[in-house]
């Protein structure tokens, strides 16, 4: 192989070895490459050609493929083994030595001195520091850094980090990667315009990465991949909470909404600039008055026969579209409204309305509002709208779901109007999943500081003199801080496996998906808001320093529990999901369901007055999952059947459903509640299935055995009320929990560190 043989220019060489660096991890970063063109732009050996060469594979959407990237190594390997040992001390002095050894083709002057800086200057930014040859560099390139655990860690992190990460490891590892770019640098901002601009800028970057549009389409500029946006969004959570709710609004529910609810006409005019971020929109559901109950929502879209159009309007103040993202920025808005067609209401359906024009001035009889500072999330541009009969076309209805034909009438492939209203908010279900990831992972960003914090801080000394006792070394601290670990990892699987499911799922799988979708949300953002204050207070005066990251989650994930529907309001429709199926397996099978409904009472009391059973405090028993999913089965499926019979007395006694259904609100509660832990431990059992033998599996099955006790544990009051257990039992799990979260102590360090949150994206002082 010779020189002459290469596709490449020497001057375009000379660059390879850095370019090749850059690339390696998938990913380039803003920050690289406003260095990189500026550095081309200031070679002057580089002919014209070769600089757009080379900016050519400097756009983050266009990657060198494998071919090429194949073809650079060979190239690089090739040039090495023709060089003194000196010149592979580093990737720059590489690519100078070729730049000098094939001078005599460059289109100018060859000027040493200034190419060496320019490639030093490059070789700095990029961060690539080492005394090794270019073939070390090689082989290291693509491995993940992670923090290295105590030798008392009984597995690898990074093993862990690839079973977390699942199908969407090289996903995730991109943004993680992105992420620690200084473009990217997590900060304090108090300012909420400064805070708007920068997480503006911050979407823009992601949507040039080609993050923006990967769950649309491909024939209008998408990944087509559902499963890598969500991958992206949860991803984002471990950074600036700012910025995955305004990624998450513009991308999944603006653009969602065109994708879910619009049709081709709609797809192929705003899903490819809506990706891109040219075109910024928001999603107004929620008003004033109307929060939760979507149905009952007051701003009218009235067809007009004459004009063949819709008047969009908002019949009071207190009707006006409130907390909408983006509205400050976006132009353009998916509106929910009553559609009303010769006088008769359909029901509720989106309708695209634009708010601004190309100058960014608000068009007429709009009305847009500052919402002003919140409690968190002040990098997002939340506002008011309200619309004084505005028209617009009748082409703007997303009429997936129902439309207007030809003659003006109303039609739509589904007849029944709270069919097709639950179909309709079916269809946007995935970003209720993504804010249940999201609170998972501030939950793991709080967690990963404080116990990263915990290993390092001591205070109070068994005796003076002597050293003093490292925080996590407290009995206190560890039982306040391992539970909730072992819960997000359990969280982590339910919603992980629960978005590749929403990804394939049929129509008729996706009522079950949105009942799991609503009650995961609900758990694992009470969960987030709940971990991140005690991860605070186990810092202590720290853990209030804005410096430390954990007042910016704290007040950016409160808000978690009540968008993307209440948490109280999400765990009725649990409830009330579970009873329709109840009571639809009575419909659909009659008598059998009728004897399998009385032999599971009888079975039941056998198992609540069985002496042995509820006495049985054996180890083996206690830590077996046969013991585990009868007691979270039982629980689950008592509490159903109380419920149900609660509401037929009162039916029976001449309530409505309304009032009986008031006064069974708390037990409803407590069935979504037992549902959605044992949905949780479910799918824990189901990952454990998939691995083999290893000392992470090990791990996992260690930890879904303490999430399943942990469980009976925390509600060791019910189970002992209907005599399930007794007193003498429930202490024994106590003391097995106890065993275990000594058998934990050793290695929360490694399991923090398997969540691979780069250090720029926790960027806490105290870890420092």
């Amino acid at each position: 192989m010779t020189i002459s043989n290469h596709s490449l220019s020497s001057g375009t060489l000379s660059l390879l070895p850095l370019f090749y660096i850059g690339w390696s991890d998938s990913v380039l970063s803003p920050s690289e490459m406003a260095l990189i063109h500026k550095k081309i732009e200031e070679l002057t050996f580089l002919s014209q050609d070769e600089k757009d060469y080379l900016i050519k594979y400097t756009d983050p959407t266009n990657p060198p493929s494998d071919a090429v990237f194949k073809e650079w190594l060979e190239i690089l390997r090739f040039e090495a083994a023709k060089l003194p040992e000196s010149s592979k001390q580093t990737l720059a002095q590489l690519g100078l030595d070729i730049a000098k050894a094939h001078s005599s083709s460059m289109t100018a002057v060859f000027d040493e001195p200034k190419v060496k800086m320019a490639l030093l200057d490059i070789e700095k930014e990029l961060g690539v520091f080492t005394d090794e040859d270019l073939n070390s560099m090689i082989s290291q390139l693509g491995v993940a850094h992670l923090t290295s655990s105590p030798k008392s860690a009984t597995f690898e992190p990074i093993k862990m980090l690839q079973i977390l990460d699942g199908k969407r490891a090289e996903t995730k590892r991109k943004v993680r990667q992105l992420l620690k770019d200084p473009f990217f640098k997590t900060e304090t901002i108090r300012d909420k315009d400064e805070h708007r601009s920068k997480t503006l800028a911050m979407t823009l970057e992601l949507a040039k990465q080609g993050y923006g549009g990967l769950a649309y389409p491909k024939q209008y500029g998408g990944g087509g991949d559902m499963g890598d946006y969500m991958a992206i969004f949860e991803t984002l959570a471990y950074h600036d909470l700012s910025l995955t709710v305004k990624f998450g609004v513009q991308f999944g529910l603006f653009g969602g909404a065109i994708y879910g609810l619009g049709t081709e006409r709609h797809h192929r005019k705003y899903l490819e600039p809506t990706g891109k971020a040219e075109l910024l929109g928001c999603f107004a559901m929620t008003e004033t008055g109307h929060g939760s109950n979507v149905k009952d929502l007051e701003t009218t879209a009235i067809y007009g026969h004459s004009t063949e159009s819709i008047t969009i309007n908002t019949p009071h103040h207190g009707a006006g579209k409130e907390y909408i993202g983006n509205a400050l920025h976006g132009s353009m808005a998916v509106v929910f409204a009553q559609l009303i067609v010769d006088g008769v209401n359909h029901g509720i359906h989106a309708v695209v309305v634009p708010y601004r024009d190309k100058n960014g001035e608000i068009l007429r009889g709009i009305t847009v509002a500052d919402c002003g500072y919140k409690m968190g999330l002040n990098g997002v541009d939340n506002g008011r709208l309200w619309f004084n009969n505005v028209v617009v076309p009748k082409e703007n209805l997303l009429n997936k779901y129902g439309d207007i034909d030809e003659k003006g009438a109303y039609i739509s492939p589904i007849e029944n109007p709270n069919k097709r209203f639950f179909t309709m908010l079916g269809a946007l279900v995935g970003g209720r999943i993504c804010v249940g990831m999201a609170g998972n992972n501030a939950a793991k960003t709080a967690l990963t500081i404080a116990i990263k914090y915990s290993l390092k801080r001591r205070q109070f000394a068994p005796k003076d003199g002597e050293p003093e006792t490292i925080l996590m070394d407290y009995p206190t601290h560890q039982h306040r801080l391992i539970p909730l670990l072992v819960k997000s990892y359990g969280f982590h699987f339910a919603l992980n496996n629960l978005a590749e499911q929403y990804c394939v799922a049929t129509e008729e799988e996706m009522r079950k998906i949105e009942t799991k979708a609503a009650g995961l949300k609900a758990l694992a953002t009470w969960h987030g808001t709940n971990t991140i204050q005690i991860c605070r207070e186990a810092c202590g005066g720290k853990g209030y320093l804005s410096e430390n990251r954990l007042a910016d989650i704290k007040a950016d994930a409160d808000i978690f529990t009540t968008f993307e529907g209440d948490n109280t309001v999400l765990m009725q429709l649990v409830a009330k999901g579970l009873l329709t199926e109840f009571k639809q397996s009575f419909h659909d099978e009659g008598v059998k369901a009728v004897m399998r409904f009385l032999g599971s009472k009888i079975s039941n009391v056998i198992a609540e007055y069985n002496p042995y059973f509820t006495r049985n405090t054996d180890i083996e028993h206690l830590l077996s999952a046969e013991f585990h999913d009868e007691a979270l089965k039982y629980r689950e499926k008592k509490i159903l059947i109380s419920l149900s019979e609660r509401m037929k007395d009162y039916l029976k006694k001449r309530l409505g459903p309304y009032e009986a259904f008031l006064k069974c609100q708390i037990h409803m509660i407590a069935l979504a509640k037992a549902y959605v832990e044992r949905l949780v431990y479910r799918e824990m059992i189901k990952k454990l299935a998939t691995l083999e033998s290893s000392p992470e599996k090990e791990m996992l099955q260690k930890i879904t055995t303490f999430y399943a006790l942990n469980c009976i544990y925390e509600d060791k009051g019910w189970f002992l009320e209907t005599d399930y257990m007794d007193g003498s039992k429930t202490k024994a799990i106590r003391r097995v929990l106890n065993k275990l979260i000594q058998e934990f102590h050793p290695e929360v360090d490694a399991l923090v560190n398997a969540f691979g949150i780069p250090n720029e994206t926790l960027n806490a002082e105290i870890l420092k």
